[in-house]
């Protein structure tokens, strides 16, 4: 029987990492477990930065985004002798598992320790939604809602001067936010990773809008796609006829407090990683699929490919085209 397990957060943070450490904490004390928390990601684990922690601390950290158990990179980790440091200093503090919450690259690490004999498992924590094994992963929810309030507001003034945004949002190589965001903010174009527009079609179509009289124009873009907004925003005013201003949200996106939905979903995943742990099962990725929370290893879990949002894109790049076309 496990006594004693870890908690780290490793790569990008995310809004939502608090709630999930929040919950191994409180379900790992009701089954009488005690719980320690690893200060900044794998560099922490091979350092020996390691804390014992209680519900008290828990109750601290709910709401708050980030992490504040800090992450690192650490390259090295892929190392043996590297990971052999962090395995010896787990065993010193008599810690049998590990919570892992992060993405892609911090699940080769949880699975890399799980085959040295410490059970892990993982939690998607990235804003970029990117992790295939999981709907919805942790800090995506916030990160979205970050990106329409931008757009409500940038619709605001550019609605005020008969003029066009164009937004730029965080993904890595992942077009959820831009596509999520862009629909529910009531964005003209989309151009994401998977979907991506030219620079020119972006302006023909802006123009189209200024053609239709339309008073202001939104245009949101993934990251990865356009190696300057700016000059994409300067391209777009010398065709369209608008003014244009290029923002971009960068990391705003991964700070603030995290949603109710976020917080739900991070401790429901949290409960089960404990559970998981309590009946001697690692390597496991967590995820949720509609309203269930599943485990399934973690290299099936990194093989899955991530489905396409084209067919969504399109519909929605469809609709839009109409509009203007007809007017």
């Amino acid at each position: 029987m496990v006594k004693k397990i870890g908690i780290l957060t490793s790569g990008g943070d995310s809004q939502g990492m608090n709630a999930a450490i929040a919950g191994v904490i409180k379900t790992a004390q009701a089954k009488g477990l005690e719980t320690y928390i690893i200060r900044d990601g794998y560099l922490g684990l091979v350092n020996n930065w390691i804390e014992l922690v209680d519900n008290n601390f828990a109750d601290s950290i709910m709401r708050l985004g980030g992490t504040v158990i800090g992450s690192a990179r650490l390259p090295e980790f892929k190392e043996i002798a590297v990971r052999e440091k962090g395995v010896a200093n787990l065993k010193q503090h008599g810690i049998e598992a590990l919570v892992v919450i992060g993405g892609d690259g911090s699940y080769q690490g949880a699975q890399r320790l799980t085959e040295m004999g410490i059970n892990c498992v993982a939690l998607p924590g990235t804003i970029d939604n990117d992790i295939a094994s999981s709907d919805y992963t942790i800090g995506f929810d916030t990160a979205i809602n970050i990106v329409v309030e931008a757009i409500d507001r940038l619709r605001d003034t550019m609605q005020s001067h008969n003029r066009c945004a164009i937004v730029e949002v965080m993904g890595h190589a992942c077009g959820d936010i831009a596509l999520y965001a862009g629909i529910a903010g009531g964005a003209d174009l989309i151009s994401i990773n998977e979907a991506a527009l030219s620079a020119d079609e972006i302006a023909e179509r802006v123009a189209a809008f200024h053609r239709a009289q339309k008073r202001s124009v939104i245009v949101v873009v993934s990251e990865m796609i356009y190696p300057d907004v700016h000059e994409l925003a300067k391209l777009v005013e010398k065709k369209s006829g608008y003014v244009t201003r290029a923002t971009v949200l960068g990391h705003i996106q991964r700070g603030g407090m995290p949603t109710a939905m976020e917080r739900y979903r991070a401790f429901q995943m949290a409960q089960f990683a404990v559970e998981q742990i309590i009946a001697g099962h690692g390597g496991l990725a967590i995820g949720n699929q509609g309203d269930q929370i599943v485990a399934r290893p973690i290299m099936e879990a990194l093989s899955i490919p991530r489905s396409s949002r084209k067919k969504i894109w399109a519909q929605f790049d469809e609709l839009n085209q109409n509009i203007y076309q007809k007017s």
